[in-house]
């Protein structure tokens, strides 16, 4: 675990995260899928499909790319998830303002929600092909510049190769680490 000012990067299971909120990387619908959302989803129990079925739908859209939704996080030791969806990668200047605001939804609605404590996975990294060390910056610089009104910022990486590319990038976008790896 690695610490840059508020922000704190480890790897692990984000569906272990004690927090007020951890962020799934949702699919448009939002009725879970595969990687971090499939994981979800199998974590909070059944009630958190029929939540997301309650979210009113367009087409099948829950909650297009950019945008964030909150449930209750039933099952997962976090109270709430609040689902966001980033963008399937098609170069830097296309995905990378959807990536941007996927983020900066979720911190409005953490605080929105009054909550403190927010756990974000890498959004749009798996299936969504966003290459890593573009993704992490925009992470880290979206919530280095945007969530100061919250207590912590958790990112819960899955691998220990997508771990190492953010602490190198939070190494250069952010201060220096205040506690040691």
């Amino acid at each position: 675990m690695r610490r840059f000012d508020a922000i704190t990067l480890s790897m692990g299971d984000i569906t272990c995260a004690q927090a007020d909120a951890i962020v799934n990387a949702a699919a448009p619908a939002m009725l879970g899928g595969g990687g971090v959302d499939g994981a979800i989803h199998r974590a909070a129990g059944p009630e958190l499909v029929a939540a997301c079925r309650q979210v009113p739908a367009i087409d099948g859209v829950r909650c297009p790319p950019g945008e964030a939704r909150i449930t209750p996080g039933f099952k997962l030791p976090a109270r709430f998830v609040i689902h966001t969806v980033g963008p399937v990668y098609q170069g830097a200047e296309t995905s990378g303002p959807v990536l941007t605001r996927a983020y900066r939804a979720c911190l409005n609605m953490a605080r929105t929600h009054g909550l403190k404590r927010l756990v974000f996975p890498a959004i749009s990294c798996g299936v969504y092909g966003y290459p890593h060390g573009d993704a992490a910056d925009i992470a880290l610089t979206t919530c280095r510049d945007h969530g100061h009104d919250l207590d912590e910022i958790h990112f819960v990486l899955f691998s220990a190769a997508m771990y190492n590319v953010w602490v190198e990038h939070a190494e250069h976008h952010l201060s220096g680490p205040s506690s040691a790896p």
